[in-house]
């Protein structure tokens, strides 16, 4: 591993963490309040990077396969440490413990938070909140890749590591210029929504915020009642457009400024499947709230349609406490919070590509069985499935599959009820905040034991960078030298 060039590279993040940290400073500044704490926490990021910068100088040196996974691995980290400054600092999180979940909830866009009363923190701090969950929606590490090239430092090892999915789809010969396109795309749909959500009423401190993390699928909010706390209509229907999008693959969104590419984003199979999980599930869950509860049918389809999107895009705001509805309705959406959305989105999950895949290789081995002989070929998007590819798939599956129970044993084995445990698993594995039980929409992580904030910490890292990251990076074998 190139120490120099890793150095160099998160030295550059933490920079731009302590640029980010100016403006939550500002705001408390302008509010009259006590800003000092704020500014502090920006110092020791810029400090410590500035350092590391000046420290690593020297010829430019290509980033390898390796150096990738480290750098996204320990960005993420790095982040999370001094993204937790602010909390502790200003007395919001008094324990590191919380501080640090509550940070990595953010980079990682969960949206678990441990805050049981979020309106009773400063603006400051709540901006911050909203752009820990910005910054980690798109990456951190990708954004430094459009500028890498300014540190001497080579970037596509990078873009491999950090973009979620089996495939990464440069979609021009420079990763730069990648990076780039996909950064102001991300940037054109905050402010749009921004302006969609003030022209709704919500204040511009709020619009901001909750666009923040809306295009980001975080899911932190200003308010208690989540977006349920404003009780309109329109803000519900611009978030839940925003969310789709979000849970979209980016690089398709391109397609809409590129006539010769429209084809793309209305064939895309990906798409497709996405947009028919979401009309049969809110469908069904509406049905369910408008014949088991005695809602009216606008009522049920507003807010199946609102809490089926913002579970699987893993973004986790709410409208409702979808605890409170019937037993069928609660299963699907628990089922829902392992599928995530398309791959290239700031969603976390499974991703529907691997899911098509799986389902289609379930199915030729079904065949298989009828016709031994017979050799299927599984295609996707009209192109053969490499056997490297399907065998990728196959274990990311079953690795999922195998720290969903793992975490959740572990939680429980802290005197948690097993439905929370569970259900604070998958909602930290899946990156969607809210889960079941004491964690639901209506609760907070507040009161788990420690050791249970520790294990759902580290499940927050291991579905933001889907896994394969964090566990090539623990290997022993990634630090033997060669």
């Amino acid at each position: 591993m190139n120490s120099r060039s890793v150095t160099r590279v998160l030295g550059f993040i933490a920079v731009c963490l302590g640029l980010a940290m100016l403006a939550p400073a500002a705001l408390a500044f302008l509010d009259h309040e006590d800003f000092i704490p704020l500014l502090v926490s920006a110092s020791l990021p810029l400090s410590s990077g500035l350092i590391a910068l000046l420290a690593t100088r020297g010829p430019k040196v290509d980033l390898k396969v390796r150096d990738g996974f480290a750098v996204v691995t320990f960005a993420w980290i790095i982040a999370s440490l001094f993204g937790a400054l602010p909390y502790l600092l200003t007395g919001a999180a008094p324990r590191f413990a919380d501080a640090l979940f509550e940070a990595m909830s953010g980079f990682t866009t969960t949206g678990a938070t441990i805050f049981p009363d979020v309106e009773s923190l400063s603006r400051g701090v709540l901006l911050w909140r909203g752009i820990t969950q910005w910054l980690g929606g798109m990456g951190i590490v990708l954004l430094s890749v459009a500028v890498l090239p300014l540190l001497g430092v080579g970037g596509m090892q990078l873009y491999r590591a950090e973009v979620p999915g089996p495939i990464a789809d440069r979609l021009s010969p420079r990763i730069q210029s990648t990076a780039k396109a996909l950064w102001s795309v991300y940037l054109a749909l905050t402010v749009a929504e921004v302006v969609l959500l003030v022209l709704g009423g919500m204040s511009l401190f709020d619009a901001v915020c909750h666009s923040f993390t809306t295009v980001s699928t975080g899911g932190f909010s200003t308010r208690n009642a989540s977006v349920g706390a404003f009780g309109s209509a329109y803000l519900e229907g611009v978030v839940i457009a925003f969310m789709f999008l979000a849970g979209m693959n980016f690089s398709l969104h391109l397609s809409l400024i590129r006539p010769s590419r429209w084809s793309r984003y209305v064939a895309n199979e990906e798409l497709r499947f996405y947009a028919l999980v979401v009309l049969v599930s809110a469908g069904a869950i509406a049905a369910g709230l408008y014949f088991g509860t005695g809602k009216g049918i606008g009522e049920s389809a507003r807010q199946s349609l609102f809490q089926t999107v913002s579970i699987l895009t893993t973004t986790g705001f709410g409208t409702a406490d979808y605890l409170l509805w019937g037993f069928g309705a609660q299963v699907l959406l628990f089922l829902l919070m392992f599928l995530g959305a398309c791959t290239g989105s700031t969603a976390g999950g499974l991703k529907f590509m691997r899911l098509i895949i799986l389902c289609r290789h379930a199915a030729s081995s079904a065949r298989k069985e009828i016709h031994p002989r017979a050799i299927f070929t599984i295609r996707y998007a009209g192109k053969a499935v490499s056997d490297d590819v399907l065998l990728n798939i196959l274990a990311f599956f079953l690795f999922y599959m195998f720290f969903f129970f793992a975490v959740g044993l572990v939680v429980a084995a802290c005197g948690v009820d097993l439905e929370t445990s569970l259900g604070a698993s998958i909602a930290t594995l899946s990156n969607i905040g809210p889960g079941l039980g004491r964690v639901g929409p209506a609760g907070n992580y507040a009161g788990l034991p420690e050791v249970a904030k520790g294990a759902l910490t580290f499940s927050m890292l291991l579905g933001r960078l889907e896994l394969y990251t964090v566990l090539v990076v623990l290997s022993p074998m990634f630090w033997r030298r060669r």
